[in-house]
């Protein structure tokens, strides 16, 4: 899909420097693809506390069943 953005011209030069990307979007591509990992990482942490664990759940038995 062809989409058309103004970016500034600095932020995209730098990140293609660091990142080490040979085109824009390239550069752009793996920006959204941290950015979708990074907001997905911060659902998950927001769930902490929030989950009830059943106490008689033995983990361990679970790793020797394999």
């Amino acid at each position: 899909m062809a989409t058309n953005l103004a970016i500034d011209d600095k932020l995209i030069v730098m990140a293609r420097k660091l990142g080490a990307h040979r085109t824009k979007k390239a550069a752009v591509t793996e920006a959204l693809r941290e950015y979708i990992q990074h907001k997905k990482q911060i659902k998950i942490l927001n769930l902490f506390g929030q989950i009830d664990y059943d106490p008689s759940y033995d983990y361990k038995k679970q790793r020797r069943r394999a």
